[in-house]
């Protein structure tokens, strides 16, 4: 990009960067030293109650090895360091990175590739006018005056351009023959980008945790709350993106004056000496951060023993904080909740699900369709091999971006249809919900096509009339999975979504009145404890369940309304074995498993109102026993629907209840039920209560099961469990019948009767 940049970094100015990285990275510190302990111990709390993510998803996961190879072509790039183009082996591969190999067979024979490319923060663009314009704002030209005509920053060598922008890096330059190719790789590049932003976000280690709550802290330290738009990749990336933000400025001020000749050699200049000043801040704040880690990971490995013994009173300590804290943070947060965040609740979650829902409903009508095109070439060719080919490309469905683009336009009308929450909530960062559904909706089709598979997989036997009856059969299955699993999916994704909007408003309002009142609240942890609970936490969590308890009601009330085929969650049934999965009749699925978990744990004595009914993903506390059963049987069993909608049900929606171990139980209340009703009947006595005979009998005394189709299978993932249970539902009757007193016999036959 120029090399006139090497004239104005100097070894002075070069110093003077490491500096700022070296403070910035000082004042970080506290920060994550606190948010390692406080991770470190929810980390170890979850392995010492044995804390397990519940099971909420029909679809099966399918494990992709981060090596393998997602996409491959061969490109025509521009290599800034010849500056010419060069023909590359270009490919993506399942880390979403991407590689320029030279050709070929220098990939085949395992050399290490001539670039490769991590594009968090990046921009795709397929013209020269997009490109001109989005350089043109990070150039901030002193002189403010526009060259006519200018010539492009670099000349294509064919019209189909694909130009690769990112923030603080050098930008990437390829060109095509065809649109085809052009769209196909603008399409692989976009996927590596939105996982490349945010899949190192959603990963549970006690760094990444650690480092995530620091960075939200900090940020609040100066002033800014809410979504950050350089928030992407990796720690080391966006810290290095922090230490860039402070800097820019003062470097704009210094250099740009300096710069001389015309607008696009100042560009590459200015854009040179960026990359240049990102990469020294980059290799300091990495080095900073690895030994930061190390510290704080030998720093907790010491305490360790401290936290195992004391688990129980460290959580009642911070039970006795939250107690305390109530007074100072809860009556204010609910009163500005209720009075500048839940009145636009509902408005908000509308203009939400109706993209989100048409993005997900696309991905069913693409699934479908793939598997129709499919079973109909096999119908035609009645080839075997045919078919294999089929699946080969249904698997690789949720990789073929170009395929899956119409899926994610649908979510792409967000950024546009959400413009009010800028004036209101100050949300401006619409592009991270839109590319967090994105990676949601890939990932929902990567687990429908592996279910797919996995229950195909044991029907490929028989004549193409009973292969093709196989398909339509799984395909059906696969879907109502599907409806299930999106309506799940979505509702966390509002629930966060409204969340994100939201919450940075009630922080940035409480914090002049609540946050000078936090410091007095340490004396209330015990001070072997004061690594373990943070005051500033526990607050942050307090306002969260204060916003979650109104966000899941609106979110709640959709699902009741049944909008965009969302369902409403009841009990929570068993769907982890394969047996399950193979069953052919209509999947629990129709029945909604447990509700979205929230994303803290309630806080005891806290705020009772806002807990909500989720199950957090880590606690800080013990979970909550398990509740006694309903007294009556026909508040856990669903009603019959004739549209084949799943049933609201009469128990709290966040109590978890296991099917398995309801059976017994269930069927001894309706034996009981139905002696009781035999007492009044005159020939009671003489009737005699048979066992149930089979399996089928004690299905019924405990669920309505839809009508299974001719060829379904009879049995479900349960039948050994339920073989061994029909014996104790026998003697429970011998012991009921024992005890029923006789009315209207003479003692012989009374005693036969009993015997009997």
């Amino acid at each position: 990009m120029g090399g006139s940049s090497s004239s104005l970094l100097d070894a002075n100015k070069c110093n003077y960067i490491r500096g700022r990285a070296e403070a910035e990275l000082k004042n970080f510190s506290p920060h994550y030293r606190r948010q390692y302990a406080v991770a470190f111990f929810r980390q170890l709390y979850d392995e010492m109650e044995q804390q397990r993510t519940v099971q909420t998803q029909l679809l099966k996961h399918r494990h992709t090895e981060p090596g393998k190879v997602l996409y491959e072509e061969v490109v025509t790039h521009y290599s800034a360091e010849l500056k010419k183009w060069k023909e590359r082996y270009m490919l993506v591969r399942a880390d979403y990175s991407l590689e320029s190999h030279e050709n070929y067979d220098t990939f085949l024979n395992g050399a290490s590739p001539k670039v490769r490319l991590l594009p968090a923060g990046g921009a795709v663009l397929t013209s020269e006018d997009q490109y001109t314009a989005l350089a043109d704002r990070f150039f901030p030209d002193p002189s403010g005056v526009s060259e006519e005509s200018a010539p492009p920053m670099v000349s294509m060598p064919d019209q189909f351009p694909v130009y690769l922008w990112q923030p603080y890096q050098k930008h990437n330059y390829f060109c095509f023959h065809n649109a085809d190719s052009q769209k196909s790789f603008a399409a692989a590049l976009r996927d590596c980008i939105r996982h490349q932003n945010h899949d190192y976000q959603k990963k549970t280690k006690c760094e990444v945790r650690a480092f995530l709550e620091a960075v939200q802290f900090y940020r609040q330290e100066k002033g800014h709350y809410g979504s950050w738009e350089m928030l992407i990749g990796k720690d080391v990336q966006v810290l290095s993106n922090l230490v860039m933000e402070e800097l820019l400025p003062s470097l704009q001020t210094e250099l740009l004056p300096k710069m001389k000749g015309k607008k696009n050699d100042r560009k590459r200049a200015w854009f040179a000496i960026v990359e240049d000043a990102y990469n020294v801040v980059k290799s300091q704040v990495s080095t900073g951060l690895a030994a930061l880690e190390e510290e704080c990971r030998a720093a907790t490995k010491q305490q360790e023993g401290l936290i195992r013994s004391d688990m129980d009173q460290i959580i009642n300590s911070k039970n006795f904080l939250a107690g305390k804290l109530k007074a100072t943070v809860s009556q204010p947060a609910v009163k500005f909740c209720m009075e500048n965040v839940q009145p636009y609740l509902s408005s908000i979650l509308e203009e939400l699900m109706g993209p989100i829902s048409s993005g997900f409903s696309e991905i069913r009508f693409l699934f479908e369709t793939e598997v129709n095109k499919m079973s109909k070439d096999y119908q035609e060719s009645s080839s075997i091999d045919n078919l294999n080919k089929g699946l080969g490309e249904l698997a690789d469905l949720p990789f073929t971006s170009l395929k899956m683009q119409p899926c994610y336009r649908k979510v792409d009308v967000l950024c546009e249809q959400l413009q009010e929450l800028r004036n209101r909530f100050k949300f401006s960062n619409t592009d991270r919900l839109v590319q967090i559904t994105q990676n949601y909706m890939q990932q929902i089709m990567d687990n429908v096509v592996h279910t797919f598979e996995q229950l195909l997989s044991n029907s490929l036997r028989g004549g193409p009339s009973q292969i093709c009856s196989a398909i339509e059969k799984v395909k059906q299955r696969v879907l109502k999975q599907y409806d299930y699993d999106s309506s799940t999916l979505r509702k966390k994704l509002f629930q966060e979504a409204l969340v994100e909007v939201t919450m940075p408003t009630m922080q940035k309002s409480l914090s002049p009145s609540c946050k000078p009142e936090l410091q007095r609240f340490e004396q209330y942890i015990f001070a072997d404890y004061t690594n373990f609970i943070q005051v500033e936490n526990v607050y942050e969590e307090m306002i969260l369940q204060t916003l979650l308890s109104e966000v899941d009601k609106v979110v709640k009330d959709a699902a009741n309304m049944k909008k965009h085929n969302l369902f409403v969650d009841s009990i929570d049934f068993p769907c982890e074995s394969q047996s399950s999965l193979t069953d052919s009749r209509t999947p629990p699925g129709s029945i909604p498993a447990s509700p979205t978990k929230h994303m803290v744990p309630p806080i005891e004595d806290a705020n009772p109102q806002a807990q909500g009914n989720g199950v957090p993903e880590s606690q800080d506390q013990p979970s909550k026993p398990e509740p006694a059963l309903p007294k009556s049987p026909e508040s856990i069993v669903p009603a019959k629907n004739d549209q084949q909608e799943p049933s609201a049900v009469g128990i709290d929606p966040g109590i978890t209840i296991n099917a398995e171990s309801l059976t017994v139980k269930m069927a001894s209340l309706d034996i009981a039920n139905e002696v009781k009703e035999e007492k009044t009947q005159e020939n009671a006595v003489h009737k005699e209560i048979q066992a149930p005979d089979n399996l089928k009998e004690i299905r019924d005394l405990i669920t309505v099961v839809r009508p299974e189709d001719p060829g379904d299978r009879e049995l479900d993932s349960h039948v050994e469990l339920l073989e061994q249970e029909e014996s104790i539902s026998k003697e429970q009757l011998r012991n009921l019948e024992s005890d029923r007193p006789e009315n209207n016999e003479a003692g012989e036959e009374s005693g036969t009767a009993s015997e009997k």
